[in-house]
């Protein structure tokens, strides 16, 4: 039952290409499995043909006149075009930059800040943008400036594989500043 199942969900993702004897056209242009023109043949010579060669007969453009069918392994053919889409998809995730978030404060320790920065270099150098933020609690908002002092300096730590994408600016309660990694 289990197999049934998925030659059912097989039939149902496959829909888009018609096999050997899912092929309704009369007379259509056969194409080999080498790329040559064998001409146009009625359906059931095609499948012949196809079946000769120990491979399918596959409808490639229904809407050609004569419709095109080519000669080829089906299996193969869908296993190369999923290995295709998935690399493209790899390649496409891989450009695609992430924004993370890391918080200091004001009067952090000086351990807790080589910490930050040891998780920011690995993430800049996945090609990931970062921004900084200073959440400023209670009297500190009167100085505001050893905020922009701490984020400065966080920069300048990591100045050789970062670059400032936008400096410290405050919102509210917040400083925050945007590292980007620098291009190689």
């Amino acid at each position: 039952m289990f197999t049934f199942f998925s030659e059912v969900l097989n039939i149902a993702n496959d829909k888009e290409m018609l096999i050997n004897d899912r092929i309704k056209h009369p007379q259509v242009l056969v194409i080999g499995p080498k790329g040559e023109q064998l001409g146009v043949k009625s359906r059931e010579d095609a499948l012949t043909l196809a079946s000769y060669a120990g491979f399918d007969l596959v409808l490639m453009n229904g809407n050609a006149n004569p419709p095109v069918c080519k000669i080829m392994d089906y299996n193969k053919f869908k296993y190369e075009r999923n290995k295709k889409q998935k690399e493209s998809e790899k390649r496409s995730r891989e450009n695609i930059q992430e924004l993370k978030e890391f918080r200091l404060s004001v009067n952090i320790d000086v351990h807790d800040f080589e910490t930050r920065l040891r998780n920011v270099e690995k993430h800049l150098k996945k090609n990931n943008k970062i921004r900084v933020t200073i959440r400023f609690k209670g009297r500190e908002m009167a100085h505001t400036e050893l905020g922009k002092e701490v984020l400065l300096k966080f920069a300048e730590k990591l100045n050789e594989i970062s670059e400032i994408g936008e400096p410290p600016k405050i919102e509210g309660r917040n400083m925050s500043m945007l590292l980007i990694p620098k291009k190689n």
